[in-house]
């Protein structure tokens, strides 16, 4: 992807070593408690449940003053880069129906950070919070996304930041306030599989973004198919092989590997609004 060189966004916060103390998702990245997590909100989704739901005790950060890495500081400056083109992108095309993008923050943290949705410790991977409409993100995620979930690419890392604003279009449309009632009303079975539509829709805006981002001379040889690449290593069939050895299809919330697979290329293949709408489709 050719970022380097170009234009961040002014709505990136950075919260980096100003971590929260007590009631935190056990903090460290570590693959075990990311994979309790995914059965949730891997990758965006509704986390409120889970932040609040689940203990830890993440120490709350030092007074000693956050000092990133040359490494680090490189993923800052891309992060914000790729929000810019998100901000681009969806701007262009809201307008184009009639609607205004409001732009979302990228909250970047370390170990733990507060949000709308409650207390969460960077275990629990990128999320979106319709609360405060912010995505949050401890860029230590990469490297699990690169070691253990062998997806490596910047343009696989841009897919994640893309899903999570997949997300927050999804709340300006009001996609989100109309799944998420439905959870004290269906059955826990019933209601995955609209999590599971919910999940796959914001893949698909992920590939709007990228279908976009061709049209703007950013992508290289290779970038779709690290995207690809990393929609079906976050499938709940893989993961949940990776994590136990079998699948359980009812359990699922996001789809599988070849679902989000497609809805993605399906969006990088239409690129508008209304070829998305995964509640409206009978087999998915």
């Amino acid at each position: 992807m050719k970022w380097k060189g170009r234009a961040g966004s002014g709505n990136v916060e950075d919260r980096r070593g100003r971590g929260v103390g007590g009631g935190t998702i056990a903090a460290g990245g570590g693959i075990g408690g990311l994979l309790i997590f995914l059965l949730v909100a891997f990758l965006g989704g509704d986390p409120g449940a889970v932040l609040n739901g689940m203990g830890g005790g993440a120490p709350a950060q030092s007074g000693e003053p956050y000092v990133a890495t040359e490494q680090e500081e490189e993923l800052a400056d891309f992060v914000s880069v790729v929000l810019a083109d998100t901000e681009a992108v969806w701007s262009q095309v809201f307008a184009e129906e009639g609607l205004e993008y409001v732009e979302p923050t990228l909250v970047l943290y370390t170990n733990s950070v507060e949000s709308a949705c409650g207390t969460a410790g960077s275990a629990v991977g990128p999320f979106y919070c319709p609360g405060d409409q912010k995505l949050y993100i401890d860029l230590s995620f990469y490297e699990e996304l690169q070691r253990q979930f062998q997806a490596p690419g910047d343009f696989a890392m841009a897919y994640v930041i893309a899903h999570e604003v997949g997300h927050h279009v999804q709340n300006l449309l009001g996609v989100m306030e109309k799944v998420q009632p439905m959870r004290n009303q269906l059955s826990e079975e019933e209601y995955n599989k609209l999590q599971v539509r919910l999940e796959l829709q914001a893949d698909y805006y992920a590939g709007v973004w990228a279908h976009h981002a061709e049209g703007m001379d950013v992508l290289e040889e290779g970038d779709l198919q690290e995207a690809l690449r990393a929609a079906s290593a976050v499938g709940d069939d893989t993961i949940q092989k990776r994590s136990r050895g079998y699948v359980v299809p009812e359990s699922f919330t996001h789809g599988t590997s070849e679902q989000r697979q497609r809805w993605f290329y399906r969006g990088f293949e239409y690129g508008d609004i209304q070829n998305g709408n995964t509640f409206n489709v009978r087999n998915l």
